[in-house]
């Protein structure tokens, strides 16, 4: 640092979250039960600042309680953020005493928030003669750089600081002034915050956009040299991405006084202090400033020396020092000739087990290409084959190892290894045997954590890899494939991959034994991976005709509606801006006299709030209309063919296995699980979701009731027990209970409805939430919610004991043994411990319904596979499963179909399964 006076503003909430979450897998718990993750986490924060830069002065912001300016010019500001974790609101008055006792002072000003009051004093100090130092994750902070103002970043990974300057911030951005940050905030958005930003402009097209027309109001004035949906939005939206502009705008001028002797650094006071760190049980810090020095035994576990480096478990990702590549002795070999093939195919063909991991270029493997493949099977010994462009030549070298890859015998190791098995696939090559996938290991040993690699390696080995970008650059048009990659950069790079994924097996192998998860881990994940590969591989034909022919339809209904609204409404507006919808519905129709209207001058038009209106003006049903149809276009209608691949001319959606706490599988490009079936409009798109020729059917099998039917077994309620093993269906008689009809006289859409009811009431819905979901009384709902549990009390102590469990141990498990940690359990919060209490019921319910559909695929794979039959699985949504059919297959997949779901396991009441057949999706179900 400069010898000159330097200042450091310290951003508190964006640092302790930070501080917090560094401890989430293993938090610190004193003898008193209070979580002081956070407080240790700041406190070792700010401790290397003191001991790393000598600031000689030194202040700390923070955000006020309740609302600030932002709130008054714009409701929804912040809206989405989830609430405070109660363990960081506990923290808080700690660390304030703390400061109090180190004698820093902090900075707060009721209706500005931290980066207001930083961006205010650092302004101030500036103009002072001091170099200043914002310490913040936050990139809004980058607008505020100047000559000597500079963004003081906590890296993400691997631990250290960034300093970011105007050059920095410049390169950062592609822009030539920081404070052109705030435009490219104001057509991004942030998610965060809930700043609007203009739809259809992410980071990069925001980036972009300002490199090239400078500002907003740049934009505005060559608004004619856009085209098409970008230049429509930014009309349409102008108002909306101005205010955006507003609310990303960190203020200076906040009402705060500028006393440069006050952020003096000083002397702590003792007298203060060392009670606190006591009390905290952080005895370790306290012979730094004096105090004797404890016994080994006096010192808690974890921690770590005042101003000395911490170890890797204490603060990973804050103060740590990982380990890299060049710290480490290893031996990666180049493999590039035929006898080196050959004696590493002869070394992996006597290995019980080895590591492999293939470079590609690009993310997609069904279009991926092949660059290289590194095999370990000894920790810190890696090889690397490259793979020469050209198909044939590929092949040829690629070959020398399919026997070892598809050696039974021999147990592949590998981090998302569904991906590499996959661009195998291509070549040929066929991984059999058993697996080890070191990301689904972690995911279901240590849930709620990242899976990627580096997240692994960094967390539990101490060490932080190669990045991909420090090879290929960022992303962008100057981002290279990883085949341009200088080869001995790709070998250590690649060789690396294999070694870490290796180490971390041996790391993840005794978490899986130790949490009794070696069965479900073995026996149904890995050969699960397998059958997911192979739907992928396979993927789904799509009529594209049939959704353009849909897409006219769509549009020609959309047009109509417009007339309507704006017929209805008497004047003309742009129906697609939320501020004029407002105005007409509140203003010129007066349809509700409540509408809270803010500062800015903008009204709530959200789907929730129309919703509530609903009946009360016809206008507001033809918006929802409206704004559902072009939802419906844009989002599933004309994006869907985009996705279909041009090689295959099928849709290849990715299942993801390590995405969803619960257990469930997630897919993507599609999201599956989003395409709506709940109206006719939605149900059209499963339409379009074809069998692959003439001579197929589309079998669509969906377990019938399977979450109630769990309930039953899990709660052993002697009512429901004999509901189900007698064959009643629990929704339709709940349904003629809610209608007044008789059983026989039950529509679809109301055992829809009471399905919800059901499911609702089961996962601790209250009788205000029922009655709001259903459109009925909330006397009504009461009755419905006191009569269920009366009928069916050992449902009550089921959900009541699962509550209990959780409370005590931290978690609930599935039938099979998969954790799902609730943290916020015992919650002083009653909004947060609610949230933890209705998982609490409903993750032993959910968690299992998705193994049993999981092993349920793994047997019904199996037998297509023993039988040699040609018929394909190919889609999996939720409890459904759907298969491309051979005709002359039918009778007998439907048997291993039914077979094969309804006897995944052995439950105290029998799983049943409904099934279709048709041309396409929507018919067979």
């Amino acid at each position: 640092m400069s010898d000159k006076k330097t200042l450091f503003l310290l951003d508190a909430y964006a640092l302790i979250y930070r501080a917090y979450y560094a401890f989430i897998r293993a938090p610190r718990i004193n003898s008193k039960k209070l979580n002081t993750s956070a407080i240790y986490g700041f406190t070792n924060s700010l401790l290397e600042v003191l001991q790393k830069e000598n600031p000689t002065h030194l202040a700390v912001a923070f955000d006020p309680a309740g609302p600030t300016f932002r709130h008054e010019m714009y409701e929804p500001y912040k809206a989405q953020r989830e609430a405070t974790p109660e363990d960081i609101k506990l923290a808080v008055p700690y660390i304030k005493q703390l400061l109090d006792a180190l004698n820093i002072p902090v900075l707060e000003v009721m209706g500005y928030e931290a980066d207001d009051v930083v961006g205010t004093v650092a302004l101030m100090a500036e103009k002072a003669g001091f170099e200043v130092y914002m310490m913040t994750p936050d990139k809004d902070y980058a607008q505020l750089v100047s000559d000597h103002v500079k963004m003081y970043k906590p890296r993400s990974k691997g631990g250290g600081m960034d300093i970011l300057g105007i050059p920095e911030v410049q390169e950062k951005f592609g822009i030539e002034e920081p404070d052109q940050v705030i435009d490219i905030l104001a057509l991004q958005g942030d998610a965060a915050d809930n700043i609007p930003g203009c739809p259809g402009i992410g980071e990069k097209g925001a980036k972009d956009i300002i490199s090239k027309y400078k500002s907003i109001k740049g934009i505005y004035e060559k608004i004619d040299e856009f085209k098409g949906k970008r230049k429509e939005n930014l009309i349409n939206f102008k108002e909306q991405i101005e205010l955006s502009y507003t609310l990303a705008t960190i203020s200076r001028k906040v009402p705060i006084e500028f006393n440069e002797e006050d952020l003096k650094v000083c002397e702590p006071d003792k007298d203060k202090l060392f009670p606190l760190l006591e009390e905290l049980e952080f005895k370790s810090m306290m012979p730094r400033f004096g105090a004797p020095a404890p016994t080994p035994a006096a010192a808690p576990a974890m921690q770590g020396d005042l101003f000395g480096q911490p170890q890797v478990t204490e603060t990973p990702g804050i103060t740590s020092t990982f380990k890299t590549i060049n710290d480490v002795d290893h031996t990666y070999y180049l493999v590039d000739n035929e006898q080196a093939y050959a004696s590493l195919a002869a070394e992996l063909s006597v290995q019980k087990e080895y590591c492999f991991d293939t470079e590609t270029t690009g993310l997609d493997a069904i279009s991926a290409e092949l660059v290289g493949i590194s095999f370990s099977w000894k920790e810190h010994e890696s090889y690397y084959v490259p793979i020469p462009e050209g198909k044939d030549k590929a092949q040829e070298i690629i070959n020398r190892f399919k026997l070892v890859l598809e050696d039974k015998k021999i147990l592949k190791i590998g981090q998302n290894l569904k991906y590499d098995i996959l661009v195998l696939k291509k070549y040929d090559i066929n991984v059999k045997g058993q697996i080890f996938d070191t990301m689904v290991a972690h995911h279901l040993a240590l849930p709620g954590l990242k899976s990627s690699m580096d997240f692994m390696a960094e967390t539990y080995l101490g060490y932080s890899p190669v990045k991909i970008e420090e090879l290929i650059g960022k992303k962008g048009k100057n981002q290279l494939s990883f085949r341009q990659v200088e080869i001995e950069k790709a070998k250590e790079y690649a060789a690396e991959d294999a070694d870490i994924t290796l180490q971390l097996k041996k790391f993840l192998e005794p978490k899986l034994k130790e949490s009794g998860l070696e069965d479900l881990f073995y026996q149904t994940e890995m050969p699960l991976l397998l059958v997911l590969a192979e739907m992928e591989a396979t993927g789904v034909k799509l009529d594209v005709d049939e959704l353009n022919a849909f897409a006219i339809k769509l549009k020609e209904r959309i047009v109509t509606l417009e007339k309507d609204i704006l017929e209805i409404a008497g004047k003309e507006f742009n129906i697609a801006s939320p501020k004029q919808v407002g105005e007409i519905l509140f203003e010129h129709l007066k349809i509700d006299a409540k509408a809270k209207k803010t500062k800015s001058g903008q009204y709530s038009t959200n789907e929730e709030t129309l919703n509530k209106l609903k009946g009360k003006h016809e206008i507001v049903d033809k918006i929802l209309d409206y704004r559902g149809l072009k939802k419906l276009l844009s989002t599933y209608v004309e994006a869907l063919p985009a996705l279909v691949n041009p090689q295959t001319g099928r849709i290849h959606t990715t299942y993801n296995q390590a995405m969803v706490v619960t257990g469930r599988l997630s897919s993507t490009n599609p999201n599956l699980q989003n395409i709506p079936i709940r109206d006719e409009d939605g149900r059209e798109i499963r339409k379009a979701f074809i069998t692959s020729d003439a001579e197929h059917v589309f079998l669509s099998a969906d377990y019938s009731q399977v979450e109630l039917r769990l309930m039953a077994h899990l709660s052993q309620d002697e009512h429901l027990l004999r509901a189900f093993n007698n064959g009643e269906d629990i929704h339709a008689a709940t349904a003629a209970k809610i209608y007044k009809v008789p059983l026989e006289e039950v529509s679809a859409d109301m055992r829809r409805k009471a399905k919800t009811a059901n499911f609702g009431i089961i996962y601790g819905i209250s009788a205000f939430g029922l009655a709001e979901r259903l459109n009925i009384s909330r006397s009504e709902a009461k009755e419905l919610i006191d009569g269920y549990f009366e009928n069916f009390p050992q449902v009550k102590e089921y959900m009541d004991k699962s509550i209990e469990i959780a409370r005590d141990k931290g978690y609930v498990q599935t039938v099979f043994g998969r954790k799902r940690n609730l943290p916020d359990i015992n919650s002083r919060n009653g909004v947060v411990r609610g949230m933890a209490e209705r998982n609490a019921i409903n993750a032993p319910i959910q968690g299992t319904a998705a193994d049993i559909i999981k092993m349920a695929m793994v047997t019904i794979q199996k037998e297509l596979d023993e039988q040699q039959l040609k018929s394909k699985m190919i889609l999996q949504v939720h409890d459904e499963l759907n298969f491309d059919v051979d005709k002359n297959e039918l009778d007998q997949i439907k048997e291993i179909v039914k077979k094969g779901m309804e006897n995944a396991c052995e439950l105290s009441v029998p799983l049943s399964v409904d099934m279709g057949i048709g041309s396409n999706w929507h018919e067979a179900h």
